[in-house]
């Protein structure tokens, strides 16, 4: 089970933490959470820390651009007090679409903005050691404490970035502790396009090593092998939905089916999406199967190309698709 994360997107913080709590007792290395619309990555952070022990606790994601650098360093400070040290704070812009219509910003330059921040963010957790200026391309900070300000627990504690194209990897590359791979990402889309900008990153910051990768990777289980596929069809038709991720589309020559994908999207018809991913496109991003089968094919596509692979089970799923996950893969 080294290295070996779960995702958790449910419906409450509740489950969240039962969840948590069940993969800690089977032998998980770490624990994610998620930010979306109707759920706080922090917030279930923070429940899963309390509630927990051993297990590493991080975000994958939480937004980077919908909370400002002060106030994701104070959470920071709290969570990994509240863990005694256990988390990982995995930062993402989303799409350029997410942060106009989600966070009423101009969506430009967000690899930029995402090097800044990051440094930025690691300033605001010596803010014990002193007032902290900052006048940025992207942020102006100016904070003189009127109180003492405590030490945190960790002033180096590990912020993960997302990225899927080359120049926002690269940033993470530059000034990130690691990377969150998205659920798209391939073996070949990772060697041939992630690690080299991952290098580049580490070049150009002047770093001895590139940084790992906490990468997802959709897994959907259920003795059901059909309706197993399916669920997992239906998440990796979703994330093919989106433009953004063309380049590892391209990779792979699966225009045809995300042309289809696209077409079920703008008409609304989401089975037409999932029928639209073809077995070889599924197997190449997903595992899916019954118990026996996802083990099996973890084993032979996804073990190794990852330091820290995040399974994700399909949110449409629930609590028993997790478990399911989760019983699938104890140690």
């Amino acid at each position: 089970m080294s290295g070996l994360g779960l995702v958790l997107s449910l419906p409450s913080v509740g489950e969240t933490v039962e969840a948590a709590r069940m993969a800690e007792a089977a032998g998980f290395e770490s624990v994610w959470t998620t930010d979306f619309p109707d759920r706080s990555a922090t917030v279930a952070m923070g429940a899963i820390a309390a509630a927990t022990e051993r297990i590493t606790v991080g975000s994958a994601i939480a937004y980077a651009f919908g909370r400002t650098p002060l106030v994701l360093a104070a959470e920071a400070r709290d969570l990994d007090a509240l863990s005694g040290g256990r988390i990982i704070l995995g930062l993402g812009t989303g799409t350029k679409r997410m942060q106009q219509d989600w966070h009423g910003l101009d969506g430009e330059h967000p690899a930029s903005r995402m090097e800044e921040l990051v440094p930025l963010l690691r300033r605001l957790l010596r803010l014990h050691e002193g007032p902290i200026e900052h006048e940025g391309r992207f942020y102006r900070l100016v904070v003189r404490p009127t109180a003492p300000v405590a030490p945190p627990l960790r002033t180096n504690l590990p912020i993960y970035m997302a990225g899927v194209n080359p120049r926002m990897v690269e940033a993470a590359g530059a000034v990130s502790d690691g990377l969150v791979g998205h659920p798209l990402f391939t073996r070949e889309y990772v060697a041939e396009v992630v690690r080299p900008a991952l290098a580049r990153g580490a070049e150009r910051a002047g770093r001895a090593a590139p940084v790992p990768i906490a990468g997802y990777v959709t897994c959907s289980v259920n003795d059901d092998a059909d309706q197993a596929r399916r669920d997992a069809a239906a998440i990796v038709a979703f994330n093919a939905s989106v433009r953004t991720y063309a380049p590892i589309i391209a990779l792979h020559g699966f225009e045809p089916e995300a042309e289809a994908i696209r077409a079920g999207f703008k008409a609304g018809d989401w089975g037409a999406m999932t029928d639209a991913v073809s077995d070889r496109m599924l197997d190449t991003v997903a595992l899916a199967g019954t118990p026996r089968e996802v083990r099996e094919q973890f084993h032979e596509r996804r073990a190794g190309v990852f330091e820290r692979t995040l399974l994700w089970p399909p949110a449409t799923g629930g609590f028993a698709a997790a478990e399911e996950l989760i019983e699938a893969f104890r140690a």
